[in-house]
């Protein structure tokens, strides 16, 4: 029994924290998970930067009912859900996800939570396991399914190459140079066409 697991930022929706970047002017928190593998590192950095500036859930949260999910994302989805079960692996938080799971029909989503103060300041976050996708990815297979993966980023690879098909959808020249061996498309056509091919269904 297959089931595909996606990332979200990047291949769904865009990057929230791009996004916020943008209307706060704040432009080092462009900085994502396609240019630093290190999460942890990369959310202690954001979080230091958003308390330097006085930012918490609030303004985050006012700028994520603003994004729409990317062109085409809902309607891949919805194709992919008529032939396959699919789980959405993101090391976002669910206090950001929940207005795009909406957008997109209430797909399961796993990931992971805020710490937030009583200010609506983001004092730190809690991450459902370590690492959160390969984690996910190789409990599924211990309970009978063959998973096929997609992402975008570093923190994508481990379940991409943990899976018995992966993709990277998006990435960014860099990671397709690091990893040539995993196939990349940049079209959810391409994407659906690669999971079919996966599961051994034709078109």
């Amino acid at each position: 029994m297959f089931i595909t697991c996606l990332d979200v930022e990047g291949v769904l929706v865009p990057e929230i924290w791009v996004a916020f970047a943008k209307e706060s002017g704040i432009p080092e928190l462009t900085r994502t998970t396609q240019e630093e593998p290190d999460y942890d590192k990369l959310m202690k950095w954001r979080l230091n930067i958003l308390k330097e500036h006085g930012l918490g859930l609030k303004e985050i949260q006012e700028t994520i009912s603003r994004i729409d999910p990317l062109p085409g994302a809902k309607e891949f989805l919805d194709e992919l859900r008529t032939f396959s079960q699919v789980i959405l692996l993101s090391d976002t938080f669910i206090e950001f996800a929940m207005p795009l799971m909406e957008k997109l029909g209430r797909p399961t989503l796993f990931c992971n939570s805020l710490e937030i103060a009583e200010n609506g300041a983001i004092t730190g976050y809690k991450m459902r396991v370590v690492p959160s996708k390969l984690t996910t990815v190789k409990a599924l297979q211990t309970i009978g399914f063959e998973t096929i993966a997609s992402g975008d980023s570093y923190n994508d690879i481990g379940m991409i190459q943990a899976s018995k098909a992966g993709f990277l959808f998006r990435s960014n020249d860099k990671i397709k140079s690091e990893y040539p061996e995993i196939p990349a498309y940049e079209t959810y056509e391409e994407l659906l066409g690669a999971i079919r091919g996966a599961m051994g269904i034709e078109k």
